[in-house]
């Protein structure tokens, strides 16, 4: 098995021009909607040959020039015939996904201007800093500023553009209170206002504005928590809400229409399967239908109106199962699998698609990824490539 590299080998090329995350100033499409001229070909002084793809279709393209009398003679040449047919399965072949360049569980994820982030997390040998970028359209990862702090057991959202990171634990038995703000205009972080109470395995997600870190566990990992504090941008300052139903740590957590959800987890170490969502407007939790599996460790993407949770740990093993929550029904259905069982992991949507990323396996620590087809409700390690 290929050593894997170890942090200190890359703290001097934590970025580069290609990790780049500042907004471009195109927007990032669905591969799905993609046009793309594969090659071109001037054949005769008035007429040209492309080879394109648009939208999934390979096109035989001619153009033939020509000039009305009314026009000049740089007019543009007219489209006059065009044919194309649809890419048949011969004309694709499937390439393994990239990995990331560190095996990381515990790790932190989200999207960020149409890249995967994956910060932090540890692995037999070390806590990381090291933060790693994802493209999809390049299957490529590269890294960007790493954090200040080796930070694993936390848990990461995106406010206002920029990335949050906040408690956690820094691989020396310490529960942590800081948290730092990564700026991809200038790839760098910044340190945040700390938490009142050092909080390690806490949910955290971004909602109408704020920064939510909802429960989690106590210094000395032996029980859930029910706090809930929200950090304001503007003010930089840290208020309290409602205390969650249940103890809780090691829960997914996200948004979706308004509301934020806390899914799974374990009381002290006991595996959870019930649920609780949060509305804003009344500063009220409440307990809506239970998953079918109870786990901790799980991640969650949100994707068509929807919620996706996979993988985690269910008391005994890791496991590769995934459930989706439909919120207009209030129930919980079991989905296809993962390739991978993953406890720990990192899951995200990115484009329409839903990725994992690292976790523990119950072996080995991965760098590992896999993505989810909600079409054919199948994971996959492997992404389809167009043969020319």
């Amino acid at each position: 098995m290929k050593k894997q590299p170890r942090e200190n080998d890359h703290k001097q090329i934590s970025s580069s021009s290609s990790g780049s995350l500042s907004s471009p100033n195109t927007t990032v499409q669905s591969p799905k909607h993609e046009w793309k001229i594969v090659a071109s070909e001037k054949t005769s002084s008035n007429t040209y040959l492309c080879l394109a793809v648009l939208d999934g279709v390979f096109c035989v393209i001619f153009l033939h020039g020509r000039n009305s009398p009314q026009s000049s003679p740089t007019s543009t040449p007219r489209l006059m015939k065009s044919m194309s047919f649809e890419i048949q399965p011969d004309d694709l072949t499937e390439k393994p996904l990239s990995p990331m360049q560190y095996a990381r569980s515990g790790l932190g994820t989200a999207e960020l201007n149409g890249r995967l982030i994956a910060a932090g997390g540890y692995n037999r040998e070390e806590c990381l800093r090291t933060v790693e970028s994802y493209d999809p359209r390049k299957d490529r990862w590269t890294f960007i500023a790493p954090m200040r702090t080796p930070r694993a057991r936390f848990q990461m959202a995106v406010l206002m553009g920029q990335l949050y990171v906040v408690g956690g634990s820094n691989g020396h038995s310490d529960d942590l209170s800081c948290g730092e703000m990564y700026d991809p205009e200038i790839d760098d972080w910044i340190p945040v206002p700390e938490l009142r109470t050092s909080r390690c395995n806490a949910g955290v997600c971004a909602l109408n504005g704020k920064l939510y870190v909802v429960g989690g566990s106590d210094p000395y990992g032996r029980k859930g928590l029910k706090n809930c504090d929200v950090f304001d941008p503007v003010t930089k300052s840290w208020t309290s809400c409602a205390p969650l139903n249940i103890r809780r740590h090691q829960s997914a957590v996200c948004e979706l229409s308004g509301y934020l959800y806390i899914i799974g987890g374990a009381e002290s170490w006991n595996c959870l399967n019930s649920v609780e969502r949060y509305n804003p407007e009344n500063d009220t939790w409440t307990l809506i239908a239970s998953m079918n599996v109870a786990r901790r460790g799980a991640g969650v993407a949100v994707h068509d109106g929807k919620l996706f949770v996979g993988g985690g740990f269910d008391g005994s093993r890791a496991v590769s199962c995934m459930e989706m929550y439909d919120p207009a029904k209030n129930e919980w259905k079991m989905m296809g699998n993962m390739t991978t069982p993953r406890s720990n992991a990192g899951i995200a949507a990115v484009a329409n698609t839903i990725y994992a990323v690292g976790g523990f396996d119950g072996n080995e620590f991965l760098n590992t990824v896999e993505i989810y087809n909600p079409e054919s409700n199948e994971w996959s390690p492997y992404a389809k490539m167009y043969k020319f």
